[in-house]
C-alpha cells in the first residue's frame, strides 16, 4: 500500500514558488558605470560642503535661523493636519513594512530573493552611515537650540542629517533601483524624488529639522542608492548560498522520509549457473520440496518417545513403585473403598 508523505507548510511554499516563472533573463541590473561614479563623486562633494558650511557657521546656518524664526507651521496652519500624516512616509517602520511587502511579492513572482536582499542591504547602509553621522556631529534641533546664530554642533543632538529625509530617499528610491525596465525606473525615480523632497520640506515646516539637515539627508540617501551596484556581487553570492542551502535541506528531508525499498533476495532452489530471479522480501514463496531421506526405518517426530535429558535434576525414588496403567484416580465426590 503506497502512502504519500504529508507536506509541511514550508514544503508547500517551496512547491508554490517552484511553479512561478524564473528570474527574467534580460533583467536590467544597474552597474557602476562612469556616469554613475561621476554622480557619486559630485554627491559626496556636496555632502562634505554642507558639513563644512555648518561647522564654519556660514550663510547656511544664518539661513537656518531665518527659516526657524519664520515659523512656517504658523504661516500656513490649514495644512498642518495633513502634513502630520504625510511625514509618516519618511518614518522607518511604516515605510519598511510597505516596501518589504511589495518586494516580497516580486521575489515570489520572479523566483529570486535579490529584491529583499538589496532592500535589507540599503537599510543596513542607511543605519550605519546616517546613524554614525548623527552621533558624531551631535547637532541640536530648532526646538532645543540654545544660542541664536550658532550651529549647535557637538551638543548631544541627533538630527544632522535628517533621518526622515534620508530614509525617504532610500526606501522609495530602492523601488526605482530594482525596476525591471529603464522606462519603469525613470517613472519610479521621479516619484521617489517627489516623495523624498516633500517629506524633507515637511520636517522643516513642522520645525523638527533645520533646512541644512534636510539637504544633508538628501545627499546621504542618494549616496547609498548610487553605491548599491558595488553591493551587487555580494548579494549574488548570498542569494546563491541561500538557494544551495535550501536544496540541500530539501534533499536531506526527502531522503529521511522516503519509504524504504524492499531488499531483493534470491529464490531458493535456483541453479548456480543460471541467473537467479530476485523477489522482494515478504512476497509469497512456493511450497518447499520435501527433504531427501536415506533408506531405512524413519518415524515421524510426533511418534517419538520423549527422552529425559542427561543430568536431570529430578531425584530418583526407588521405593516408589510404578503406578499400574489400569488404576485410575477416583473422581471427586465418588464412592471410596
Amino acid at each position: 500500500m503506497r502512502t504519500e508523505r504529508n507536506l509541511t507548510r514550508l514544503d508547500r511554499v517551496f512547491a508554490r514558488l517552484d511553479r512561478e516563472p524564473e528570474r527574467p533573463a534580460g533583467l536590467d541590473v544597474p552597474r557602476m558605470s562612469r556616469h554613475r561614479i561621476v554622480l557619486f563623486s559630485a554627491t559626496l562633494a556636496f555632502y562634505l560642503a554642507i558639513v563644512v558650511a555648518v561647522l564654519t557657521t556660514s550663510w547656511l546656518v544664518r539661513f537656518d535661523w531665518q527659516v526657524m524664526f519664520f515659523r512656517p507651521y504658523q504661516q500656513w496652519p490649514e495644512i498642518h493636519a495633513f502634513l502630520d500624516y504625510w511625514v509618516v512616509l519618511g518614518q522607518r517602520g511604516p515605510t519598511a513594512v510597505m516596501v518589504a511587502a511589495w518586494l516580497g511579492w516580486r521575489s515570489w513572482r520572479q523566483h529570486t530573493i535579490r529584491p529583499l536582499l538589496m532592500f535589507g542591504a540599503s537599510l543596513l547602509l542607511l543605519n550605519v552611515t546616517v546613524g554614525a553621522a548623527k552621533i558624531g556631529m551631535g547637532r541640536l534641533g530648532p526646538h532645543y537650540a540654545t544660542t541664536i546664530g550658532a550651529h549647535e554642533m557637538g551638543l548631544g543632538g541627533d538630527i544632522f542629517p535628517s533621518g526622515h529625509t534620508a530614509n525617504a530617499v532610500v526606501t522609495w528610491g530602492i523601488l526605482a533601483y530594482l525596476a525591471s525596465t529603464p522606462v519603469t525606473r525613470r517613472y519610479l525615480s521621479a516619484l521617489s524624488a517627489v516623495v523624498s523632497l516633500s517629506v524633507g520640506l515637511t520636517t522643516v515646516y513642522l520645525g523638527t529639522h533645520w533646512l541644512s539637515d534636510v539637504l544633508l539627508g538628501w545627499a546621504a540617501g542618494l549616496l547609498i542608492l548610487l553605491a548599491l551596484p558595488w553591493v551587487e556581487p555580494l548579494i549574488a553570492r548570498i542569494e546563491g548560498w541561500i538557494f544551495a542551502l535550501r536544496e540541500s535541506w530539501r534533499q536531506r528531508r526527502t531522503g529521511a522520509q522516503a519509504p524504504a525499498t524492499p531488499l531483493p533476495v534470491p529464490r531458493p532452489g535456483a541453479p548456480v549457473d543460471e541467473p537467479q530471479v530476485l523477489e522482494p522480501v515478504g512476497a509469497a514463496r512456493p511450497a518447499r520440496a520435501p527433504a531427501y531421506l536415506a533408506p531405512g526405518p524413519h518415524t515421524p517426530r510426533s511418534e517419538r518417545s520423549p527422552v529425559t535429558p542427561a543430568g536431570s535434576r529430578r531425584p530418583p525414588h526407588s521405593e516408589r513403585g510404578s503406578r499400574p496403567a489400569s488404576s485410575a484416580r477416583p473422581m471427586a465426590g465418588g464412592p471410596t473403598s
